[in-house]
C-alpha cells in the first residue's frame, strides 16, 4: 500500500486499536477480536514480547484484511525492523526525527507523537502527515484537541490516551482524524482469560460511536 492508501484507510476506519499484550498468543487473539468487532486495523506495540515477529505473523495471516502497524517505535532500528516485518505504518509516542526519516526512506507512513503546539509544528516541518496527540486525556481530552485544531485546522490528529467509547463522539466533534484506543478496548484481563467476546463487543461499540458522531458532523455540514 502507498502512504496515501494507508492514510485514507485510517481515516475511513477512524479507530487505531493499540495492542499491548503479555505474549504473542495474546496479541494474536487481540487482533482476531478487534477484527471480528469491525475494526480491521491493529497497532502492535514494541512492548509486546517478540513484537517484530508478531507483526510479521499478523501481517502474513491477515494480509489484505487487517491494516497492521507498529507502535511505541522509538528508534530508527526498530522502525526499519517493523517495516521489514510488514508494518504498513509506524507510530511513536514522541517526536523522533530518525523514525520519520526511516518512514520517508521506506515510503511508509510514520506517525510521530506530539503534545504541544511547538512539537506539532516541528513534526509538520519534518514532513509528518498524521500526528498522534499523546497523552491527550491527561491534558484536557477533547477540549485540548479542539484547542489544538484551532490554529491547525488542516492537521490530521489522532488523540491517544484516555480515549474510549464514552468520549469517542466528543473527540470526533473536536476534530480528530481518527482515535487511538488502547487498554479501554484491548482489555488485558479479558485477553488473559480468553474472553474475546468482551473485546469484540467493545470494538463494535466504538465503531458505532464513531459512525454516529461522523453522521452528526455530516448532517451539520449539509445544513450549513
Amino acid at each position: 500500500m502507498t502512504v496515501d492508501d494507508v492514510i485514507r484507510r485510517i481515516g475511513e476506519i477512524g479507530i487505531v486499536p493499540v495492542v499491548r499484550a503479555a505474549t504473542v498468543d495474546e496479541a494474536t487473539r487481540a487482533v482476531e477480536a478487534i477484527s471480528a468487532g469491525g475494526i480491521p486495523i491493529a497497532e502492535i506495540t514494541m512492548t509486546v514480547p517478540n513484537a517484530v515477529s508478531v507483526i510479521r505473523e499478523i501481517a502474513h495471516q491477515y494480509r489484505g484484511k487487517v491494516l497492521v502497524g507498529a507502535g511505541t517505535v522509538t528508534t530508527a532500528h526498530q522502525a526499519q525492523s517493523c517495516v521489514e516485518a510488514g508494518a504498513e505504518f509506524i507510530v511513536s509516542p514522541g517526536l523522533a526525527p530518525s523514525v520519520l526519516s526511516v518512514g520517508q526512506e521506506c515510503k511508509k507512513l510514520a506517525i510521530p507523537g506530539a503534545l504541544t503546539p511547538t512539537e506539532l509544528m516541528t513534526a509538520q516541518d519534518l514532513g509528518a502527515r498524521i500526528i498522534k496527540i499523546f497523552p491527550c486525556g491527561n491534558v484536557g481530552g477533547p477540549k485540548y484537541l479542539r484547542s489544538l485544531k484551532a490554529p491547525f485546522p488542516h492537521a490530521h490528529l489522532i488523540p491517544t490516551g484516555g480515549v474510549n467509547a464514552a468520549n469517542a463522539a466528543e473527540f470526533i466533534h473536536a476534530g480528530a482524524f481518527a482515535l487511538g484506543v488502547g487498554a479501554d478496548l484491548v482489555d488485558a484481563t479479558a485477553l488473559r482469560q480468553g474472553n474475546l467476546a468482551k473485546i469484540i463487543a467493545g470494538a463494535e461499540e466504538l465503531v458505532r460511536a464513531v459512525a454516529s458522531a461522523r453522521e452528526v458532523l455530516l448532517d451539520k455540514a449539509v445544513k450549513q
